[in-house]
């Protein structure tokens, strides 16, 4: 007898998906919360947070990504603006279902906040926490966020269909890809605030030194 796979038994059904889905139109557009911050400094490994630190060069420091090779450069190196990735923190909580599991999905950062392409459009900066003299601005990039073989595992094969079909791309359900332009510190409960490209200052300097 084929055993069945217990991380199933956690699996959201298509109907919980559809029931679920209108909700995110309440999401913050102009300024979320950032929900949690999760390392991961190896294959399979997580490390939730209670302070980040940004970087320049490393992303998230202490993450994996600098040494994750990509299929998307020629050289086969991190992509560099694939430093980060950002979920919404309504979508990894309504999948994950126990608060426990939400580092699971293998994103850096969890805001609650609407990441859709309307909503951000690449070029938008997300200035996290309080600036000047903390928190930190990412940048949103074109590069698509996509659901793996991991996340068909973990949240099942609804949520695979869920977050690709064509509404769920457009919403970025998956979440979105994301580079450092002002490094610095930042935790959970900091504010996020939304620039879109057409108010977005284009003197910002990409570092305070």
């Amino acid at each position: 007898m084929q055993r069945q796979d217990p991380q199933a038994a956690w699996h959201r059904t298509a109907e919980e998906l559809t029931a679920f889905l209108p909700t995110l139109q309440n999401a913050p557009r102009d300024v979320g919360t950032l929900e949690l911050v999760v390392r991961r400094p190896a294959p399979a490994e997580r490390e939730v947070l209670q302070e980040g630190e940004l970087d320049l060069a490393e992303g998230l420091v202490g993450d994996s990504w600098s040494t994750r090779p990509s299929s998307r450069t020629e050289d086969g190196r991190a992509h560099p603006d694939m430093q980060l990735t950002i979920m919404s923190s309504a979508v990894i909580g309504f999948l994950a279902r126990d608060p426990g599991r939400r580092a699971l999905a293998g994103d850096q950062l969890y805001v609650d906040l609407d990441l859709s392409h309307d909503n951000l459009p690449a070029g938008s900066l997300l200035t996290i926490g309080d600036l000047p003299g903390g928190g930190a601005v990412v940048e949103v990039t074109d590069q698509p966020h996509r659901g793996c073989a991991k996340f068909v595992h973990r949240f099942g094969a609804e949520a695979m269909r869920a977050v690709n079909d064509r509404q769920g791309r457009r919403s970025r359900l998956r979440g979105l890809n994301a580079r450092v332009v002002v490094p610095g510190r930042v935790r959970p409960g900091d504010p996020v605030t939304v620039r879109r490209p057409e108010t977005a200052d284009p003197d910002l300097e990409t570092s305070r030194g």
